[in-house]
């Protein structure tokens, strides 16, 4: 099933269901002729849209609005802090293009601090789907929770099938005693990858989709970080305010400390490409990832030692 079957399947089950855009239907293309007055696009006015929204879900609807990941967290941030945080409506946010999905596209429109920016609103929720086949098992329970909520939707296929979703929960792909790697949305892919090729260099690798990143499933992320040497955290997010935050706020938490390796856009945005080589050229294809863990271990264990290359 495909994003938008799923919101077509539940907008005409539920009438209650607003579908919304700020002149973005890529994701909803075919919705306006089976929903009728309750498909709504109000034009490049993200801002209206989020106010509009939260006026309907004071009357008991449930908006799903969408618009590219970028103006929906930052030109429409107070009216989501506003209208939606503070009196804790039900709207529910879909983020088109988030992250390295914005691969063509320049700084205006790379959301790399929305997790940051989402997470710090009072009441607000907090997702990042694997690929779509995770996204349409999350949605359900998202959309049905009566706290505001935010996804980056991905609707890439992969070949993996995730574990069924439980809100707040992380999904255990597996256990490992030299690292573990901790990651959500479109990185899971090369997160993959990285696992195979240091299983291969003789590691044991554990591999965790968060999933939900506001409410973080704590329980995960600690056992990681008890059961393995290493905890690596990766993300198409800047370091700050991200899973490398989170990660050191559980910690903190608890009182616990753990060596944890952060792979993140260090405050920088990525040069526009090609997704591929968007990946290439910052560091985030699968072998580079598993290059970065495996010199990382290397270099604490035997700093004279040089990095190991993976051959292509």
């Amino acid at each position: 099933m495909t994003y938008e079957e799923l919101l077509t399947e539940t907008a005409l089950a539920d009438e209650r269901f607003i579908v919304m855009t700020a002149e973005n239907r890529a994701l909803v293309r075919n919705l306006p002729a089976k929903l009728g007055n309750r498909f709504i696009d109000t034009g490049i006015t993200e801002q209206t849209m989020i106010g509009a929204a939260a006026g309907l879900a004071l009357r008991g609807r449930i908006p799903v609005v969408h618009a590219l990941a970028s103006f929906l967290t930052m030109r429409a941030f107070e009216f989501v802090r506003t209208d939606a945080g503070i009196p804790n409506l039900r709207l529910k946010l879909s983020s088109f293009i988030p992250g390295f999905l914005s691969d063509g596209n320049g700084p205006t429109h790379q959301a790399v601090e929305d997790i940051s920016l989402m997470r710090g609103i009072p009441n607000m929720t907090v997702f990042a789907p694997a690929d779509e086949d995770d996204l349409v098992k999350m949605l359900p329970q998202i959309w049905a929770h009566p706290n505001p909520s935010y996804v980056r939707i991905n609707t890439r296929k992969t070949d993996h099938v995730h574990a069924p979703f439980e809100l707040g929960k992380a999904e255990l792909v597996s256990k490992g005693e030299d690292v573990t790697i901790l990651t959500y949305g479109l990185l899971f892919e090369q997160a993959l990858v990285a696992a195979d090729l240091l299983k291969k260099e003789g590691m044991s690798v554990g591999l965790i989709n968060l999933r939900s990143l506001k409410p973080v499933d704590e329980r995960a992320i600690i056992e990681a970080t008890r059961e393995s040497k290493l905890t690596v955290t990766l993300e198409d997010h800047f370091i700050t305010g991200g899973l490398y935050t989170i990660v050191a706020e559980v910690l903190l938490k608890h009182s616990l400390t753990a060596k944890v390796l952060p792979i993140a856009l260090n405050e920088k945005w990525f040069k526009p490409s090609l997704l591929p080589n968007v990946l290439q050229h910052e560091g985030f294809t699968g072998k580079q990832i598993a290059e970065k863990i495996l010199g990382y271990t290397v270099s604490h264990r035997q700093p004279e030692i040089l990095t190991p290359q993976f051959s292509e």
